[in-house]
């Protein structure tokens, strides 16, 4: 179906069919979407929110081209040179921002440096590109010249083999980033199934999946001749991957997100410890850290930490007068256990003695749950199951 919008004297062309329309969806969620994540970005001051922002924008616009293509665009004009000139596929910028995003998603102090403007210097460079194109072809010559008015240049090859490389290479940068934040949470969050941020890394796996796929495309476009409508499917998928990524960001994480400190030095500081060969520990140094153990222990006992949803190590530590990395290093020697799993030991002895508390008798299970220091009913049952081998309801 051809329809036609008027209104200041030009007449808007757009050919409502099943692919068209289908990516019409997404391509007006995500402009939603970014709107909201840039809104939120400024009024919170979150820099994570507003990297997203920008993430989303770029991303409703990749896939504007074929969504106007099978619109009828591209066989129609003014509309095929709007589509030709304007740099719709600014895919050089998708790697740094997702990567900017994870880093200041995971670390609530973390602030773009001058170091980190690089990252976009090859987006800026091809957007500089595009605007020479318009100013020679349009404004100078009046031809095509630079653009061969057959082909959009956002598809050419050389293009193509430089972002998609480069999407590659930054989601590499970031799942590698992500596991390294996600064994952080096990050292320094008692919520670290809560702080897991799942939907990133489901996300950042079928990004990577997705790309393979597109480059794979591209590899066999140089030597088979592959269909437009054949092509539609990729940028189906990609609406799908990163529409997920929309309504995942935006909901609430679950938990206090000014706790999340990370950055890689912190895990090695973490880790270094767990390597230090048990046989060159003096008897000392042994007494020395039992003493430390103890403190812990009474900490937790006497005063019921492990009761507050959002303790860290780095919290105990400022309690204890010491530091996380000694911490990590007594809870992991001592006890034989990261500081989640230690934190949540003490919290399920809690469920079971408040399960039979007769002062408790009216609650459920997960109101008790909550009251011992868990955060959310999935952790609760994992953690219980962990240490008890049963499910909460099979153990009562």
């Amino acid at each position: 179906m051809k329809v036609l919008y008027l209104g200041f004297s030009i007449a808007m062309l757009f050919e409502f069919g099943f692919r068209s329309s289908l990516l019409l969806i997404f391509f007006v969620h995500l402009a939603v979407y970014s709107f909201l994540f840039l809104k939120r970005g400024v009024v919170l001051v979150t820099l994570s929110d507003r990297l997203l922002g920008w993430f989303l924008f770029c991303s409703a616009l990749f896939i504007l081209p074929w969504m106007t293509g099978f619109g009828g665009w591209y066989d129609n004009q003014p509309y095929r040179d709007v589509l030709f000139y304007t740099p719709f596929i600014n895919a050089l910028f998708f790697g740094p921002l997702l990567y900017l995003y994870i880093k200041s998603l995971t670390n609530v102090n973390y602030r773009l440096k001058k170091a980190d403007l690089l990252h976009f210097v090859p987006g800026m460079l091809y957007l500089l590109w595009r605007l020479v194109m318009v100013v020679v072809d349009k404004l100078v010559l009046k031809h095509y010249y630079l653009m061969n008015g057959r082909v959009d240049s956002s598809f050419s090859a050389w293009y193509s083999f430089a972002w998609l490389p480069s999407l590659l290479a930054y989601l590499g940068f970031s799942i590698r980033y992500y596991l390294q934040y996600r064994k952080f949470t096990y050292f320094e969050l008692s919520f670290a199934d809560a702080a897991g941020l799942k939907w990133l890394r489901n996300f950042l796996y079928a990004s990577a999946l997705i790309t393979l796929l597109e480059f794979s495309k591209f590899l066999l476009s140089l030597f088979f001749d592959l269909q437009y409508g054949e092509v539609w499917y990729y940028f189906f998928g990609f609406a799908l991957v990163v529409y997920y990524i929309a309504i995942s960001g935006y909901s609430p994480l679950g938990f206090s997100s000014h706790k999340l400190n990370f950055a890689p030095p912190l895990l090695l500081a973490y880790e270094r410890p767990l390597y230090l060969p048990q046989a060159a520990e003096t008897t000392e140094e042994v007494e020395w850290m039992a003493g430390w153990a103890d403190k812990v222990k009474s900490a937790m006992e006497a005063d019921h930490l492990y009761r507050n949803p959002d303790l860290t190590l780095t919290a105990l530590a400022e309690v204890l007068g010491t530091n996380p990395s000694l911490l990590s290093k007594v809870i992991n020697q001592q006890f034989k256990l990261n500081f989640n799993d230690y934190v949540n030991r003490y919290r399920v002895e809690e469920v079971k003695r408040l399960m039979v508390d007769e002062k408790y008798q009216q609650f459920n299970l997960l109101a008790i749950a909550y009251d011992a220091g868990f955060n959310s009913k999935s952790t609760f049952n994992r953690a219980f199951k962990k240490v008890t081998g049963l499910n909460p309801k099979d153990f009562l």
